[in-house]
Order: structure tokens, then C-alpha cells, then sequence
């Protein structure tokens, strides 16, 4: 049977976060009602189309999706159950805010059927997290940890940031060492990146390029700095029993994220809700990114297949230059070269690497016939290595992996 991931977005928040640049925003009730009926009525049309798919992962992300009410979470997963065919051990994840959860909240997620929570916490230390616009502090988040295992939960996931702006070593390590004394299933560790449109470029965009070349920036970290902080990370959660599966991801056995791992081997993906991107079956497509023309979308149930609908949006792009339908959906067809490339610069995020049998068996030819060159050349240059049939990044290639997934454009 086919396989297919959901994702399913809540664009709302109680405030914008200084370094956001997620489609997220902060809305009144109102809003979020239309958008929760939009939302199912999304789903029930979908559900149509992909009847024939097995679902083993659900992620509920954001924004921060549990500033609904857990009754309306609730609800919306049950729109997913009715219409898709979800297996009985699916990975069901919703993002939290620190200090959006309450206990009756957390005990409704559970009754619904989520097993997994991913709380952004980013930081232990408080005047870090108001530097962030963190609406919480360290003690609200041990409390909404608390509340969450409390009423449950037994996958929980914490978000946290390097590499922030006035941050040391020791403070990070700090982080680190209360974080893992919760003994949390899962750990994602990004560094911070710095992007346009957010406020944080505008006070720290000269600092970063400094960094970046070398010099020593004012109010961000220093390169060496950033640096030991990066390689604190995965020496200190390895002593705590976290492995590395991902570049940013570190879980105890057998609770690596089911999600992220089909996202990075890129399985069909299929995304619901505001500025949601799918990828199924060779065709990459995406939702209106704007509000009002999301709530005013008409869903039928008597609309002609999916499929169907975008072979003919492709024939009126040819022929028009349009990149819309009636549904406000941007598509892209990838051919054979778009994948290989995807397959490759995806696939080599994780630490087991991409399996030169399965590029072969997607794409009916040998790895070396396509990727020869650069492999030769990457494995001279000590950033690959290939182990039981797997090529990898070697430690140095995560260094400079934005490198050496370049080597793999065709």
C-alpha cells in the first residue's frame, strides 16, 4: 500500500518571536473558528483523493498550534481519522508553547489520540529567552514539561537554539545539562540563522556577516565560539544517551522522529492549512500563503480528482503562464534530475546516509553513473565515506555540509 505523511498548519501565535520567520501570526477567535472549519473541510476534500494512502505520521506544527483549545485539536484530528487511513501505530505529533498548555489542554491531546509533543523551549536561560520574544520563562516551561507527562505523554521533544545573541558557552551548556536532566525522548539543536524580514536581521545582520568572515562580531557569539558550541552539543547528549541521528536531531533508541525521517528519505508528504507544501508522487505543490484567500476557498467533495487536477493545471501553465487553480495552488513537476538531486542533498542530512541500493531501485540506475565524479572527489577530499553500502558525511563534511550538498546539484 502507499505511504503518505500529513502535516497540518496552525498559523497562529500569542506573539511574534524576534527571529520568526515562519508563517505564523497572532489572531482573534474568530479567525481561528473559520480557520478550524476551513481547515476540516480541507481535509475532508484531501481525504477523498488519498483514501488509497496509509498514514503513519501526523504533525501538527506552527505557529504554535496549541493556542487553540484542546477540544478543537481534538476535533481536527478526528476530521484526519475519518477521512484518511491513519495505521494503528502512527506517529501523532502537535507542536507547544511553554505557557499554552494546561493540564486539562494536555489530558485532551492525549484523549485524542497525539502521543508525541515537540515543545520549543530554546533556552533555559530567562534573559535569553526574553532577548528571543519568548512569551515564557525556564520555570513555565518545567511546567507545562510537568503538566505534559502528568497527563501522558511519553515522546516529548525540545526545541533549542544556539548561537543566540549574547550567549556563551557555559550558558549553553547550562541549557543543555538541565534540559537532559528531564530525560526528554528527543532533542532538535539548531544554531540560530539570522533571516531577512525578521527583527532580529535588522539588529544583527552586520554582526553575522562579520562573523561569518572571520572577524568578531559585537553582540552574536564568535565563530570559534559557535563553533564549541556545536561540537558541546553532540558530545554531551552522546553521554546522556542521545544519538545523533540527524544533523540538528539527537533521540534516545527508537524515538527518532518518524516525520522528519520521511521528509529527509523524501516519502510522499501531503500538507493541509495555510501555506502547507506537499510532495506526492513526483508533484511538489503549495497552498495560498494569504489568509482571506484561504478562508474563502470552496472545497467540494464533487471535484474532480486531485491528480487529475493537476495534470490540468500544468497543461494551462504551458499554455498560460499561470500558476494557480481554483484552489490557489503552486505546482511543480520534478523530473528525474530534481530528484536525484533531492534524494541526495536530503538523504545525506542523516548520519546513516543514502543507500546506493535504494537510488538505484527509485531510479534504475547506479549511483557511480550519475554521482561518480563527485563522489571521488568528495572521498578525496575526506568529507564522504561510504559503510556497508551507505554513503555519508564524514565529521569534517558536516562542517561544511552546505558544500558538499552543492557537489550534488546536476
Amino acid at each position: 500500500m502507499k505511504e503518505l505523511e500529513l502535516y497540518l498548519h496552525i498559523p497562529f501565535c500569542e506573539r511574534k518571536c524576534a527571529y520568526c520567520d515562519f508563517l505564523s501570526a497572532p489572531a482573534d477567535l474568530p479567525v481561528r473558528i473559520s480557520y478550524i472549519k476551513k481547515l476540516q473541510e480541507e481535509i475532508a476534500y484531501y481525504g477523498a483523493q488519498y483514501g488509497e494512502y496509509q498514514v503513519s505520521s501526523i504533525f501538527f506544527g506552527g505557529g504554535t498550534p496549541t493556542i487553540l483549545e484542546g477540544y478543537q485539536l481534538a476535533a481536527i484530528l478526528e476530521t484526519v481519522k475519518e477521512h484518511f487511513n491513519i495505521t494503528t501505530d502512527a506517529e501523532i505529533t502537535v507542536e507547544c508553547n511553554p505557557g499554552t498548555l494546561t493540564a486539562g489542554k494536555a489530558e485532551k491531546l492525549v484523549q485524542a489520540g497525539f502521543n508525541r509533543l515537540s515543545m520549543g523551549l530554546q533556552s533555559a536561560d530567562d534573559r535569553e529567552l526574553q532577548l528571543l520574544g519568548r512569551i515564557h520563562n525556564f520555570a513555565q516551561f518545567l511546567e507545562s514539561y510537568d503538566l505534559a507527562r502528568k497527563a501522558g505523554f511519553r515522546n516529548i521533544n525540545v526545541d533549542l537554539m544556539s548561537a543566540l545573541p549574547g550567549q556563551t558557552l557555559k550558558s549553553w551548556q547550562d541549557t543543555l545539562q538541565k534540559v537532559t536532566a528531564l530525560r526528554p525522548e528527543h532533542i532538535s539543536a539548531y544554531s540560530l540563522i539570522i533571516e531577512e524580514g525578521t527583527p532580529f536581521y535588522e539588529r544583527f545582520a552586520e554582526d553575522e556577516r562579520i562573523r561569518e568572515e572571520g572577524g568578531h562580531p559585537r553582540l552574536l557569539p564568535e565563530e570559534d565560539v559557535e563553533r564549541q558550541m556545536y561540537e558541546l552539543t553532540e558530545t554531551f547528549l552522546h553521554t546522556k544517551g542521545y544519538e545523533r541521528y540527524e544533523i540538528s536531531n539527537y533521540a534516545k533508541p527508537g524515538y527518532e522522529c518518524r516525520h522528519n525521517c520521511g521528509y529527509w528519505i523524501r516519502k510522499d508528504y501531503l500538507g493541509l492549512g495555510l501555506g502547507a507544501s506537499s510532495l506526492v508522487e513526483h508533484q511538489r505543490f503549495q497552498n495560498t500563503s494569504e489568509l482571506k484567500t484561504y478562508l474563502e476557498q470552496e472545497y467540494s467533495p464533487q471535484c474532480e480528482g486531485q491528480h487529475e487536477r493537476i495534470a490540468e493545471t500544468i497543461q494551462l501553465q504551458e499554455e498560460t503562464g499561470l500558476t494557480q487553480t481554483g484552489h490557489h495552488i503552486h505546482i511543480e513537476t520534478l523530473d528525474k534530475k530534481s530528484e536525484m538531486e533531492e534524494f541526495m542533498f536530503l538523504g545525506l542530512r542523516l548520519m546513516a546516509g543514502i543507500s546506493r541500493q535504494q537510488f538505484e531501485k527509485k531510479f534504475q540506475v547506479t549511483l557511480n553513473s550519475v554521482y561518480g565524479e563527485v563522489l571521488r572527489k568528495l572521498k578525496g577530499e575526506q568529507l564522504i565515506e561510504e559503510v556497508a553500502g551507505y554513503v555519508r558525511l564524514t565529521e569534517h563534511g558536516i562542517d561544511v555540509s552546505n558544500y558538499v550538498l552543492a557537489e550534488f546539484l546536476l
